[in-house]
């Protein structure tokens, strides 16, 4: 088999300016404090951390004839995805703009290629070369909404496990595709917003309920305070790491990288979270999703102090 994981998703840069403050006055030019530019999107986080963590992962996306989409290509094969089938377009390649705001950010995208890409654009024998399949950013597919049930249906009957992190819907409706969906899903990751806007309502205690009906594995990100897993009618709250972030952008799709590490190890639902906390707080220490894993040294003494192999290693000696 190929691949350990295969993707199917968006890929942009993501933009970060500092220090800006919350009210932005308009025709006067702000100062920022700080600039990173990173590799965005949460597909593309989630695959190129997973390839960081010794995975053989596959990743479908589409792309634009600039030099954006050109940088993403070249940050997501430097970690060794493999890119294979990724198509190209005239459209220009997504991109967004982030502005912390303390606890708070603000998010601008725009979606370029990641709104067009559709199922011509999918090779299902290629994401089927795997143990398993994973898709973020549900409600950016606009094009391939409605093909993705036949997709996952067609996944499941070949017997790959299945992840979805919906992210947030820009349109604040969560519907189309995705109640027929969870009924394929093996793992869902939402935060704890995602999880109450999926189960439509305000209680996360109901949210985790009515998600729990469905879903087999339900994961809910809780930030510093680490995660929740609901599994098999338990309830599992695994306490987070605490460190000094840098920023939190991209931490929840670098949790599912980490979580979905151990998961198709076979490791039990606490671990998995372990796992899941430790590669969120990892992503922390460096601006955006991925310059944490990018910076080796960096990343190995973290995973090794934490004990991420450790876990990993017992799971498969076990």
């Amino acid at each position: 088999m190929p691949f350990d994981v295969t993707i199917v998703g968006e890929l942009n840069l993501d933009l970060i300016l500092y220090g800006l403050p919350r009210d932005l006055p308009v025709e006067r030019e702000l100062l920022a404090t700080g600039f990173s530019m990173t590799l965005g999107s949460s597909s593309a986080i989630v695959a190129h951390n997973l390839a960081c963590l010794r995975n053989r992962v596959g990743f479908v996306t589409r792309v634009g004839p600039d030099e954006m989409g050109q940088i993403a290509l070249a940050r997501l094969s430097s970690s060794g995805v493999d890119l294979s089938r990724v198509t190209h377009s005239t459209t220009g390649t997504g991109v967004t703009l982030l502005l912390p705001h303390g606890n708070a950010r603000r998010v601008l995208t725009y979606p370029g290629t990641m709104v067009e890409m559709d199922y011509r654009d999918v090779d299902v024998e290629y994401l089927a070369s795997s143990q398993h399949f994973h898709l973020s950013s549900l409600f950016l597919h606009r094009a391939l909404q409605p093909s993705l049930p036949e997709i996952f249906h067609s996944l499941k009957q070949r017997g790959l496990t299945i992840s979805l992190d919906t992210n947030d819907d820009p349109e604040d409706t969560w519907g189309g595709v995705l109640e027929e969906l969870l009924s394929y899903v093996d793992v869902l990751l939402p935060n704890e917003y995602e999880a109450k806007r999926i189960a439509r309502c305000d209680d996360l205690e109901e949210a985790l309920a009515r998600l729990a009906e469905r879903v087999p594995l339900v994961v809910v990100k809780r930030g510093s305070s680490g995660s929740t897993v609901l599994h098999g009618g338990k309830r599992i709250d695994v306490p987070g790491i605490r460190v000094e972030a840098v920023d939190t952008i991209g931490a929840g799709d670098s949790y599912n990288a980490g979580f979905l590490a151990a998961f198709l190890r076979g490791a039990n639902p606490r671990v998995c979270a372990e796992c899941g906390n430790i590669t969120g707080a990892l992503s922390t220490k460096r601006p955006g999703g991925t310059e944490a894993f990018r910076d080796v040294a960096l990343r190995e003494s973290f995973l090794a102090e934490h004990g991420f192999y450790q876990r990993l290693d017992a799971v498969m000696n076990a």
